[in-house]
Order: C-alpha cells, then structure tokens, then sequence
C-alpha cells in the first residue's frame, strides 16, 4: 500500500538532544529541533571546486565560531552584500533548486559576484547551510500563550509540519547540524514550555518531547517529499497516489497485501489525499496528547 504519511527517516529532530530542552533525547548541551554532529551537510550535497576554502577547518557550528576572518585568502567586500542578504538567496536557491544542486558558485550568480567574495562572511558551504537552516525557523508560529497547552501543542505542531513541508531541504539539514541559532532555540524554548505545562514529571518530558516532535518531523518530511515528487511529474497528488495504486494492484504478487489493506483504507476516510493526510495527523496528535493526559494522570501530577 502506498502511505503518504508515516516516516522511515532516521535522525529526526532531537535524537541527539540534551536536558529535554528540544524534541528529543541525548547528551548534547544546548540543542534545539534537529541537531546532529554528523559531518557537513555538504557530504549530501553536489561538491563543485570553489565550494570550500583551502584552510578551512571542521567546525562544531557556525554558531559557535568566533574566528577572526582570514582576510589574506578572501577578495575586496562587495558593495551591498552582507550576510542577511546571502541566507536569504540561500534559501531560495534550496528552495528553487534542492540541497543536492547547492553550491557556492551557483549562490554566487544569483548574487552576481564572485564565489571569493562570499568568503568575507562565511568559511564553508556548511555554513551557508546552517544559517538558511535557521532563517527558517523564524516561520514558525508561535502558540497563544494563553491557551491550553494542548492547544499550543497542536497549533506548534501544525506549524512545524508546515514549514518541513514548505522547505524540504531542512530536514537531513535539521539531523546533521546541532541546530543552535536563535530561530531554532525559540523553537526549542516553545516546545519545553508546553511540555512543562503539561505537569508530567521531569523525567518523562523528554519522552513526550520526542513522542510530540519527532512524530511530526517524520510526518512532515514524508508529506513534503511526496508533494515534490508530484510536482515533479506534472500530476496532482491525486493522481499520482490512483496511479500508483493501480501500479501496484495490477501486480499478482501484492494483490494479498492491497485486499487486506482495503478496508482499513476505506475506514480512514476523505476523498483526496490531503484530506486524508489531515485525518491522519490530527488523530496522531490527538492519540499523543491524550498518552502524555494518561502518564500524567497515573503520576498524581497536575497540569499547570
């Protein structure tokens, strides 16, 4: 059966964070949605010469960075660059063009300068993409403050899913860099508030962070590439998802699987894909928050 909800992507957000203070568990300090420390996300994405410099050197975050610049290997500053400028043509490229296509000498003509001159304000390709990262972090929504906190659970969530599915890009880019930009840290502080109000003890709100938010990322990561893979083809995600499914019924050896799976597909309800999508996550979060009532409960403790 094909599902255009679920996920099958490792690494998602807060796999390696630390002290409950981001969607997910680990032993890292100071982590927000996201946060991996695997190598560059430029090991995902298409290298071309000039992308890195010849002494650049592997670096924990950009965030973390506090290096004088190497002027000696870097051209004469372009009049009106700066760095806001070059994340916000970051993130167009990645949206126009995809992570693997990103390069610094592609950035570089949408600028319409040199891929040197964009050494004056970062050291690596990394850095470019972890700065786009958290430019758009800042499109989350935050929750009402003075709504109940499943309420601002779901309006996060929603949001969140939102943007995973508005940016693909993000979502190995989420996984492989520790996500410690201040657009990915309010993130991060939203989401421990609302686990808070939820009066579960300490030490079960990093589960319900991971339960919450890594469900979300999964599900967002899915629906945003299944939409891109429509758009791809020219058909509408209805269409792609009869076509498929008349593919796959068509085989003799999966007829088994597609009978059995009839029913619960007729049970789920919609019409179209996205209203059957929706169904699925609003039911999702609603079985998630009703399991953090139930741990709550079962503790004594209430919901503040």
């Amino acid at each position: 059966m094909v599902s255009e909800t679920g996920s099958d992507h490792a690494n998602a957000p807060g796999d390696e964070a630390a002290g409950g203070t981001a969607p997910g568990t680990g032993n890292r300090a100071a982590p927000a949605p996201g946060g991996g420390s695997a190598p560059g996300a430029a090991d995902d994405a298409a290298s071309e010469p000039g992308d890195e410099t010849p002494d650049s050197a592997p670096r924990t975050s950009v965030w973390l960075d506090r290096r004088a610049p190497s002027r000696s290997r870097r051209t004469e500053s372009p009049a009106g660059l700066d760095r806001n400028r070059i994340t916000e043509a970051s993130v167009r490229l990645l949206d126009a063009d995809g992570l693997a296509r990103f390069s610094m000498r592609r950035l570089a003509a949408e600028l319409d300068v040199t891929a040197m001159s964009l050494y004056w304000y970062v050291d690596t390709k990394d850095d470019l993409l972890e700065l786009a990262l958290d430019a758009v972090y800042a499109e989350i929504t935050p929750p009402r403050e003075d709504a109940a906190w499943q309420d601002r659970l779901r309006e996060l969530a929603r949001s969140y899913r939102e943007l995973l599915v508005r940016h693909i890009w993000i979502s190995p880019l989420a996984g492989t860099f520790l996500n410690i930009g201040p657009n990915a840290m309010l993130f991060s502080y939203a989401v421990q508030d609302i686990v808070r109000a939820t009066g579960l003890p300490l030490e079960r709100q990093t589960g319900a962070l991971s339960a919450a938010f890594q469900f979300v990322y999964g599900f967002g990561t899915v629906e945003g590439h299944f939409k891109a893979r429509c758009d791809a083809t020219g058909l509408t995600q209805d269409e792609y998802y009869r076509q498929a499914m008349g593919t796959i019924r068509a085989q003799p050896h999966m007829r088994r699987i597609t009978e059995a799976s009839d029913e619960l597909m007729a049970a789920r309800g919609g019409d179209t894909v996205e209203e059957m999508r929706e169904r699925d996550f609003v039911y999702a979060l609603d079985i998630v928050v009703a399991g953090i009532e139930a741990v709550r409960d079962r503790s004594g403790a209430p919901a503040r």
